[in-house]
C-alpha cells in the first residue's frame, strides 16, 4: 500500500484512554452489522467496515461476539477470491479487515467450529463441506499466489501471512485439500526460489550491477525467502499447538517431505525446518499411514518440538495514512457520486488506473 499501511509484530499492548465519551446518539449495531454483511461487495462498505473495526472498539467487540460471523466473513473471502476483478484498494481493505479480526483468539477458534456447505463461488474444487477457517486459509493462499505472480506487492503478502500467522496456533481439523494447498504453496515458491538462486549464481557480478534486472532478481530473492520462512513458522506454530487436531496436515507434510530437504542446511531456514524432521513417522503404507499419524500424535511428546515465540501480529496505521486514504476516498466519490466530474482536473488519482 505504498507504505501507508503496515504490519508489525505485537510487542506490547496499547493502554486505553481513561476519558469516557458521552454518546450523542444511539446506533443499532445489529442493523448496522446486517447491512454491512449484505453490502460488502462494494468498496465504500468495506472501507466503512475497516474504519469501524479500527476506530470503534465497541463495534469491534460486537462483531467478534457474533455467532453468525460467517455472514461477514464469506463476502470478504469472496472479494479476495475475485481479486483479479477487484481494485487493489478493495483487496487491501478486505485483507486489513481480516487481519484486524485475526488479532482475536476467540475469532481464530470460532472459525474452525463453523461448518459451511456447498460454497458455489469457490470453483477450483467442489467443496461439499468445509470449516469457515479452512475456506479462509484456502482463499488467503490463493491471494498469495495471485500476488506473487501478478501484483508482486510486498505489503499484500505480508498482510496475508500475518493473518495466517495469527490464526496458526488455532488451526484445527483442517480439510485434506486445505493441507494440500498449503504445502503446495510452499513447494511452488521453493521452486521459484531455486530458479532465482541459480540465476544469481550464474551471474557473479549481479550484486555490483545497478540495472533493473539485477535489482528485481535480488528483490525476488529477499521476498521469496521471507515468505517461505513465514510459511514454515506458521506450520511450526500449528504443529506446536494443535498437533493432535491436524492429522491431515501431518499426512501432507510427510507425503511431501522431500520438498523440505534443500532447506535443512540453508541458514535462513535451518531452525524452522527442525520440527519437520522430528515429526512422527513409523509407517509408509498408504492404507495405514493416517491411523499411524493419529495414534502417534496422541502420544507424541511435545517437548521434542523446538519452541518458537508465539506468532502475533497486529495492524498498525502509520502516522500519515492520508497519503493512501485521501486518494482512495475521492476515487470512491468519483465513481459512485453520479456527479459528472471533469477528468482533466483530477490530480489526486488517475481515473483510468485507480478504478
Amino acid at each position: 500500500i505504498g507504505g501507508s499501511l503496515n504490519v508489525w509484530r505485537l510487542l506490547c499492548t496499547d493502554a486505553g484512554g481513561s476519558v469516557e465519551a458521552i454518546p450523542s446518539f444511539k446506533l443499532d449495531y445489529g442493523k448496522l452489522y446486517d447491512t454491512l454483511c449484505t453490502t460488502l461487495n462494494n468498496d465504500q462498505t468495506t472501507l466503512l467496515l475497516y474504519l469501524l473495526l479500527h476506530r470503534n472498539g465497541n463495534f469491534k467487540t460486537y462483531v467478534l461476539s457474533r455467532s453468525n460471523i460467517e455472514m461477514l466473513m464469506i463476502p470478504i473471502l469472496k472479494i479476495l477470491y475475485e481479486a483479479p476483478e477487484r481494485t487493489s484498494h478493495h483487496i487491501y481493505m478486505s485483507l486489513i479487515v481480516l487481519l484486524i479480526l485475526s488479532e482475536d483468539d476467540l475469532f481464530n477458534e470460532a472459525v474452525h467450529d463453523i461448518t459451511l456447505k456447498n460454497i458455489s463461488w469457490y470453483t477450483e474444487r467442489s467443496l461439499s463441506e468445509i470449516s469457515l477457517g479452512g475456506l479462509l486459509i484456502l482463499v488467503v493462499i490463493r491471494t498469495i499466489h495471485f500476488n506473487m505472480t501478478r501484483m508482486r506487492d510486498k505489503y499484500l503478502h505480508t498482510n496475508c501471512l500475518a493473518a495466517l500467522a495469527n490464526m496458526s496456533s488455532h488451526f484445527k481439523n483442517l480439510h485434506p485439500y486445505v493441507c494440500q494447498r498449503f504445502v503446495s504453496l510452499f513447494e511452488t515458491l521453493s521452486k521459484r526460489l531455486s530458479k532465482v538462486m541459480d540465476q544469481i549464481q550464474n551471474n557473479p557480478d549481479l550484486k555490483s550491477n545497478d540495472d533493473d534486472f539485477s535489482t528485481d532478481l535480488l528483490q525476488d530473492l529477499s521476498i521469496l525467502e521471507e515468505v517461505l520462512r513465514m510459511i514454515l513458522e506458521i506450520i511450526n506454530s500449528c504443529l506446536s499447538n494443535q498437533l493432535q487436531s491436524n492429522p491431515n496436515l501431518l499426512y501432507s507434510l510427510l507425503y511431501k517431505r522431500h520438498i523440505f530437504e534443500p532447506f535443512r542446511l540453508h541458514p535462513t531456514f535451518q531452525d524452522v525446518v527442525q520440527n519437520l524432521d522430528t515429526s512422527p513417522e513409523k509407517h509408509v503404507s498408504v492404507s495405514e499411514v493416517m491411523e499411524s499419524i493419529k495414534e502417534a500424535a496422541l502420544h507424541w511428546p511435545t517437548d521434542r518440538l523446538k519452541k518458537f515465540p508465539d506468532l502475533k501480529f497486529r495492524y498498525v496505521e502509520e502516522s500519515q495514512p492520508e497519503e493512501f486514504f485521501i486518494p482512495y476516498v475521492w476515487t470512491i466519490v468519483y465513481k459512485c457520486s453520479g456527479i459528472p466530474w471533469s477528468t482533466k482536473n483530477l490530480i489526486l488519482f488517475n481515473p483510468n488506473k485507480d478504478l
